[in-house]
């Protein structure tokens, strides 16, 4: 029997959906694996395959048709969820794509906080991704932390229907994650995290401008909140251990 090689990113994602989904649909699928690997796997009935780019689209064709999945696949050019009509897809996968990008793609689409369940992957700006969701009243249900090729990505589980935070965001928390407290990977990516900041405030050490100060002084706070949930970790990690 055919199969899939996702690899331990995509594999993340997949595991993500639910047992008996409807209709999933993969934004940005690029060479269809997603989608072709659960179908392979029952665990989905039917797919949309969607890609901005004529070349991706082919590529996840070409997928479908290795291994028989042309008519369990719908296969549509165009950006973002416009391809979708709302409550079409029960299970909406946007993966591979830098936070911002993801966030622009879910603002387009507002009918996405009505009942889809969504599984994110950003490759970078997490931070702003987690941000927009709470401010725009998305609820993260889950998240999780996957390493591939030496790189950590998270995965957020979302759905809609969550009132925004009257305080706002916490910078801390949108910088380290909502949910990863028991996260076997939390304590690198709190480290990665922390790394990227301290490179942030520096460049701005010499800043004159009192707005670029502010920033820079607000990254070092959020550093130390990453240290100390670092370190909770640890000791928390160690008692279990």
């Amino acid at each position: 029997m055919e199969s899939v090689d996702l690899g331990p990113r995509l594999r993340a994602i997949a595991s993500l959906a639910p047992e008996n989904c409807r209709v999933l649909a993969d934004i940005g699928t690029d060479h269809g694996y997603i989608p072709a690997a659960l179908l392979l796997e029952g665990r989905i009935q039917r797919a949309v395959a969607a890609d901005v780019g004529r070349e991706p689209l082919e590529h996840a064709r070409r997928t479908a048709a290795r291994l028989g999945l042309e008519d369990q696949i719908d296969f549509r050019l165009g950006d973002g969820l416009s391809v979708l009509e709302p409550g079409e897809a029960d299970v909406i996968v946007i993966a591979g794509m830098g936070g911002d990008t993801i966030s622009g793609i879910l603002e387009a689409a507002p009918w996405s906080r009505d009942g889809a369940l969504l599984l994110l992957q950003p490759m970078s700006r997490a931070e702003t991704l987690r941000r927009w969701l709470l401010e725009r009243g998305y609820a993260v249900l889950a998240e999780r932390l996957v390493q591939d090729k030496g790189t950590l990505y998270p995965i957020l589980t979302v759905q809609g229907g969550q009132t925004p935070p009257a305080g706002g965001v916490c910078e801390a928390d949108a910088w380290g994650g909502f949910l990863l407290k028991r996260d076997p990977l939390w304590g690198l990516y709190l480290e990665d995290r922390i790394l990227r900041l301290r490179r942030a405030a520096s460049g701005l050490t010499r800043a004159r401008d009192p707005a670029l100060a502010w920033r820079r002084q607000s990254f070092l706070d959020i550093i130390d909140e990453l240290e100390k949930r670092k370190g909770e970790w640890q000791s928390a990690k160690g008692a279990r251990d």
